[in-house]
């Protein structure tokens, strides 16, 4: 991904560029994107951000397990070191990771990073029997990273990027390990961890991977999340008019178009009770929008914003 940066970018990745500006977002979570030691990526991809018209002098992106080798035959093949036998899939370490643009100063001495979290560690998990007990539960990454807001105040992103709950056999490793991904916020918001609740006020954004009426997959993590107490769901909507009798959602929730399967909701932004949301929307206007195919050629996910204040 570096590489192609520093060539000007492919057309997705020039695509996802015009995307992020007229999203002009004062936060941004980006998932899918390469992890590398010193940031080079996230940077070459800030830089041309810049130059398109909107700056983010402040940038995060924290090691995902992706890719990390485990030296064990995790999906049972009799074959070693094959991307799904990593502690998430990955070709090479770090591949599809995730990072932050803002242009609110990162607080990066309290980030706190959850993805060291053993699966079986997790109260009340869902894992397989079989499961080595290595097994991490974050695909990508658990984080919390506060922000300083003007008034020298905290804004915390518990940000997160969940397997898909597909791609495996009848065990539902991927499916089990999904849900317990969106458990793992429910069981911190509750205690049961041994890391501190976070103070509000936060923000859970991420990649959940998991729509909670249709397609495959556990659904009562999430569901419990999108009706936590503690959070609040904006239940943002796009505006593209798009109809899908198959299926049991609301279409105007859907972030991301899958062949095959239609429109799904899998990207959520969830503020904190505490704090007033004035607006939400998915960025997926109707196809005559000249921003309608630029959407497409970025990628099969629709920016998911929310406008919140104190």
């Amino acid at each position: 991904m570096l590489q192609s940066l520093q060539r000007g970018g492919s057309p997705s990745q020039q695509a996802a560029v015009q995307v992020i500006v007229a999203l002009d977002a004062d936060v941004l979570l980006l998932t899918g994107i390469d992890y590398d030691l010193n940031g080079e990526t996230v940077a070459a991809l800030a830089e041309i951000v810049a130059t398109a018209g909107a700056a983010y002098p402040y940038r995060l992106a924290l090691r995902p397990n992706t890719g990390i080798a485990t030296g064990l035959d995790i999906n049972g093949n009799g074959i070693l070191a094959e991307p799904r036998d990593a502690q998430a899939y990955g070709r090479w370490a770090g591949e599809s990771g995730m990072a932050i643009l803002s242009r609110l100063p990162i607080d990066t001495e309290n980030i706190r990073d959850f993805s060291a979290m053993l699966w079986q560690d997790l109260p009340e998990n869902t894992r397989p029997p079989d499961t080595a007990a290595t097994q991490l539960l974050s695909t990508s990454g658990h984080y919390e990273v506060p922000l300083r807001l003007p008034d020298g105040g905290s804004l915390r992103l518990l940000a997160y990027y969940a397997s898909p709950p597909i791609f495996d056999g009848p065990e539902d490793r991927n499916g089990r390990r999904n849900h317990d991904e969106a458990a793992l916020w429910l069981r911190l918001l509750a205690g049961d961890l041994p890391f501190k609740p976070p103070d509000p006020p936060f923000v859970i954004l991420g990649q959940s991977n998991l729509d909670p009426a249709d397609g495959d997959g556990r659904r009562q993590a999430i569901t419990a999340l999108l009706h936590h107490p503690a959070l609040q769901d904006p239940a943002p909507r796009g505006s593209s008019g798009r109809v899908e009798p198959g299926q049991s959602g609301d279409p105007a929730l859907d972030t991301a178009l899958y062949p095959k399967i239609g429109g799904l909701r899998v990207d959520l932004v969830l503020p904190s009770k505490d704090l007033g949301v004035t607006a939400s929307g998915v960025i997926w206007p109707p196809d005559a929008d000249p921003l309608a195919p630029i959407l497409t050629t970025a990628s099969r996910h629709h920016p998911v914003w929310v406008d919140i204040a104190r």
